[in-house]
Parts: structure tokens; C-alpha cells; sequence
């Protein structure tokens, strides 16, 4: 562990893509091209490709400039992250999905917090670029279904227990003290799971109770959401998957600090958003405000029901070495 003492000059940094199926291609290029743009230099683009042989071929040919390698453990985000851990080179280590892209000023605006020796965790504002428009009845306080920030999340810079991992960094030594992320819990393919980061957030603060995750939101990175997912039939299917996830986090780390913020965020953001959208519909301005108030109940009881079948189902598995080769 690197001690805190004072202020310091901004680190390296290598940022880490994931990619499965061939279905993202253009997206993919996307994404690597935004990297590699980015106004402050980063000092390497990871591609790893996820058991894919045939699109591990194609990014060797058609994407230069990348440090491409392959998912040397199990199939799913977790394994695929590890493995680029595990040839990163920088001080800092950043991951973005295969179908975000980043703003020009997202490194800058991630990097300028690592000064602070404090800082062991850097997170950014996740937009949503719906592929046919936001849907009406979509309520902005899940906007986590899409992989993106949501109403509820601090507006300015401030302090937060994890970050959602289309957008989030980490100091090296994280991975080199508590391990690499998760396997049995997480996105495997298009099974909707998550919480990866999340276990991996609250395990580095308990290593390092006085170290701080930073949420930044000028540092921008927009996520591209299918039609598929804008349907009540995808967001209903997620939340139970993200019930399933909190349980398998809960048996890991305990469910007190596996539900910490969901407690609040179900009782204040979800409770305001619900008697918000209620009160706009007794103002006069439409049905909208009843759909999108169900909705929110929709979503939690759906959560709710997934966490517990999961708290008796959910059989997580260990948290692997990412030793670097």
C-alpha cells in the first residue's frame, strides 16, 4: 500500500475494454477510437476479447494501436476484466464497455481526482443514447437497468460505496492488495446479471476503510441502449436479475454492506420519484406520471423478489489472484 503524503501528479492510466459477441462491432471500434482520442493521453487501450475466437481474429486485423489479448479464465465480464488487470501497465486502471464511448475530456476529468492521494477509486457519469428515444413510461431513478447514472446519484463530485463499471477506474494497488473481481457473480453473454463491482468496491474499502471512491461527473462516457432494452418486459427481467446479484453480493460480503445504499436509495429516491410522477399526474398533465409511478413498484418489488430467491439460491464462487504474468 502506497501511504498517502500530500498531493501528487496525475497517474498513468490503461484503459480496459471487454468485448463477447461480433453483434457490437461498430460500437466496438467506437469505443476503442474514443479512447484513443481522449484529450490527455492515456498510455495504453486493453482489448480483451471474451472466449470469441473468431472476433478476437477480426480485432487483431481491422483494430491497431490496442494491446489485445484474451480471457484466460472463465467466460463473463469478471474473468475478462481480470485478464486485462493482469497485463495492465498504468498506475490506474479503467474499464468502459464495448457499447460506450467516452467524451473527449473523460480521462482529464478522471485523472485531475487522483491527485489526491486519498483517492483509491475514481467513477463518471453514465449517459444513455437510446437507440429509438427514451420511452416515456421509463422512470430516470432506473436508469441503472441501462447501465447508466440515474436520478439519486450526487449531481457534483462526492463520495459513493462503488461505481457502476461502464465508467469507473482504480489504483493499481487495489488489485494487487484484495484480488480481481468476482466470478459467480456478474454479466456472463446477455444473462442481465451485475454487481461485480459493486463486491470488488466494498472489499478495497474494507482493506482501506480510510481511502476514499470518488464520484465525478464531468468525467462522461455515453452507453448506447438498444431498443430491446427500452421494453417493460427487459426492465422487469433486469431488476429480478438485480436482486439475484445483491444476493450473491450479500453472501459474500454480508447484507449490510451489500444493501447499504439500496435501503436509502428504495426509501428516498424511490418513495420521492413515485409520489413525484403521482402528483404531476394530479396537476393535469397526463397518464404519464401513473405509468412511470407503477413502474418504480414494478421495479422494486421485481428486485425484491430476485434477492430473495437468490439469498437462497445464489452460490458465488471465490475471488481470483490477478498476479500479473
Amino acid at each position: 500500500m502506497i501511504e498517502p503524503s500530500g498531493p501528487r501528479a496525475a497517474p498513468s492510466v490503461s484503459v480496459v475494454i471487454c468485448a463477447y459477441t461480433d453483434a457490437r462491432w461498430d460500437e466496438l471500434v467506437a469505443a476503442v477510437g474514443s479512447v484513443q482520442a481522449q484529450e490527455t493521453p492515456v498510455l495504453e487501450t486493453i482489448l480483451v476479447i471474451d472466449h470469441n475466437p473468431g472476433l478476437l481474429e477480426r480485432a487483431a486485423r481491422e483494430i491497431p494501436g490496442v494491446v489485445l489479448v484474451e480471457n484466460i479464465e472463465s467466460r463473463g465480464l469478471s474473468g475478462a476484466r481480470n485478464s486485462g488487470v493482469r497485463v495492465a501497465r498504468g498506475g490506474v486502471i479503467a474499464f468502459m464497455d464495448d457499447d460506450a464511448w467516452a467524451d473527449p475530456a473523460w480521462w482529464t476529468h478522471l485523472s485531475g481526482a487522483y491527485v489526491d492521494p486519498a483517492v483509491m477509486a475514481v467513477g463518471g457519469a453514465i449517459l444513455p443514447a437510446w437507440e429509438r428515444g427514451r420511452p416515456s413510461w421509463f422512470p430516470r431513478e432506473f436508469d441503472w437497468v441501462v447501465g447508466c447514472t440515474y436520478l439519486g446519484m450526487p449531481e457534483t463530485r462526492a463520495p459513493v460505496r462503488n461505481m457502476i463499471g461502464c465508467n469507473m477506474s482504480f489504483r493499481r494497488e487495489a488489485f494487487e492488495q484484495v484480488g480481481g473481481f468476482s466470478h459467480g457473480i456478474g454479466r456472463i453473454g446477455t444473462r442481465p446479471l451485475g454487481g461485480e463491482e459493486t463486491e470488488f468496491c466494498i472489499r478495497a474499502r474494507r482493506r482501506w476503510p480510510d481511502r476514499i471512491i470518488l464520484y465525478e461527473p464531468a468525467a462522461i462516457v455515453n452507453h448506447r441502449v438498444p431498443a430491446a432494452r427500452g421494453t417493460v418486459r427487459y426492465f422487469r427481467s433486469r431488476c429480478y436479475a438485480e436482486g439475484l446479484s445483491k444476493a450473491a453480493i450479500s453472501k459474500l460480503v454480508g447484507s449490510g454492506s451489500a444493501l447499504a445504499t439500496e435501503r436509502g436509495y428504495a426509501v428516498r429516491t424511490l418513495g420521492a420519484g413515485a409520489a413525484r410522477n403521482l402528483a404531476e399526474t394530479a396537476r393535469g398533465r397526463g397518464f404519464g406520471g401513473v405509468r412511470r409511478a407503477a413502474v418504480i413498484l414494478l421495479g422494486l418489488v421485481s428486485t425484491s423478489a430476485g434477492y430473495v430467491v437468490g439469498r437462497i439460491s445464489a452460490r458465488p464462487s471465490g475471488v481470483p489472484e490477478v498476479s500479473r504474468p
